[in-house]
């Protein structure tokens, strides 16, 4: 990782404080005191819908594509050749998905009933949020780099319109096609058993991956809505004003469109059904509209100062918090765990139970923001 990258003038602000704010949202949302007692924004939809911390992950793909297309048609510029920014790109992906693996894997040692360490390498879960990230940062790179505007978004509707006439009209054998209501047994988790097996989240009881095999397509064109929206705030010929008209228009006719196609293919997280990954593409549209005329036009920076802090080191704060948070797991103090120990003796002891859950997360993302804010003053990013 490089460990040291100044904090130019030339930054996106809006960019850095939207990526901030959805980060501190997922490092919000992961983080509870007790998973039993959450506010149900806090929570994700059961299946079909969606609550505010759906938009969480999708965000941050489309928060990728958008710098996939400052990180890049910079270097355009410069005369660096795209099989250099390809390889980059590989290696970059190949770091995040090796970061997911060792999340998935970790700890990699148990105290329980004697030390040693866990082999559990059968049942590893291949997929997760890291390893999607990597698979569509590096795809949506490939088809930014190789393929014209107009041909980015014949891949971004064909992704989804082909997923859906899958979903649709491929039959899972014994069970028949179309089956959106059924967690189990819809193409999306079947294909998840064929191809990872029994490698995948345990919270599904492996039968299927909210990150899994198909469902990764759709995801792909959320991240190319994202390059959408970069080429419009890369576009020289636009002012600031058309380029905030267009991102608020675009978004909002994602944003019906994915209302339109719930009819047929429900909003769904689960299976990253294209219906959702409109939905949440435009919504990340829109939001990077509002965020880009509030702080780079109209220059309102100074509430963005938290969310900037964050949004500068935001894969490296979604790495450690996880770490930590699952190390507070293992050690005991008497018959439960750190975490639960800290969260009935300072939260539980003396708050509503749900407030307490609250608290705990509220306090765990305080936590992470001071150590963040003393990285980013000393102008210390942490890149992959």
């Amino acid at each position: 990782m490089d460990s040291h990258q100044p904090l130019t003038s030339n930054r996106l602000v809006s960019l850095d404080a939207f990526r901030g704010i959805t980060i501190l949202g997922m490092i919000m949302v992961n983080n509870p005191g007790t998973w039993s007692e959450m506010y149900g924004p806090l929570r994700h939809a059961e299946w079909h819908g969606w609550t505010p911390t759906d938009l969480i992950f999708p965000f941050f793909l489309f928060i990728v594509g958008v710098a996939i297309v400052y990180a890049n048609a910079g270097k355009l510029l410069k005369g660096i050749s795209k099989s250099e920014l390809i390889k980059s790109a590989g290696k970059r992906s190949l770091i995040l998905f090796g970061l997911g693996l060792f999340m998935a894997a970790y700890p990699i040692f148990t105290f329980d009933p004697e030390f040693g360490f866990r082999a559990g390498l059968d049942k590893l879960r291949i997929m997760g949020v890291l390893q999607r990230i990597a698979v569509c940062y590096f795809a949506a790179t490939v088809i930014f780099l190789y393929f014209k505007p107009k041909a980015i978004y014949l891949w971004l509707f064909s992704l989804v319109v082909v997923y859906w006439l899958a979903m649709t009209f491929i039959p899972v054998p014994g069970h028949g096609a179309g089956l959106f209501d059924d967690k189990i047994n819809n193409l999306a988790a079947f294909i998840d058993r064929v191809v990872l097996g029994e490698h995948m989240w345990v919270g599904t009881g492996r039968q299927w991956d909210p990150e899994g095999f198909l469902s990764t397509f759709p995801a792909i064109s959320t991240t190319l809505i994202g390059v959408w929206a970069g080429l419009i705030l890369r576009n020289k010929e636009y002012d600031q004003t058309r380029k905030v008209a267009e991102l608020m228009v675009f978004g909002s006719l994602l944003i019906i469109l994915g209302y339109v196609w719930d009819w047929h293919f429900p909003i769904n997280k689960g299976i990253w059904s294209s219906s959702y990954a409109v939905f949440t593409g435009g919504q990340g549209m829109v939001g990077l509209a509002l965020c880009y005329w509030f702080v780079d036009v109209k220059g309102y920076k100074s509430w963005t100062q938290p969310f900037v802090v964050y949004g500068v080191n935001a894969i490296t704060v979604f790495v450690m918090s996880g770490l930590i948070a699952r190390t507070l797991g293992i050690f005991q103090v008497g018959d439960v765990s750190v975490q639960r120990w800290i969260f009935l003796t300072f939260f539980d002891s003396w708050l509503s139970t749900i407030n307490a859950s609250f608290a705990y997360s509220l306090v765990w993302v305080f936590a992470w923001y001071l150590i963040l804010l003393v990285m980013y003053r000393k102008n210390i990013i942490l890149k992959v």
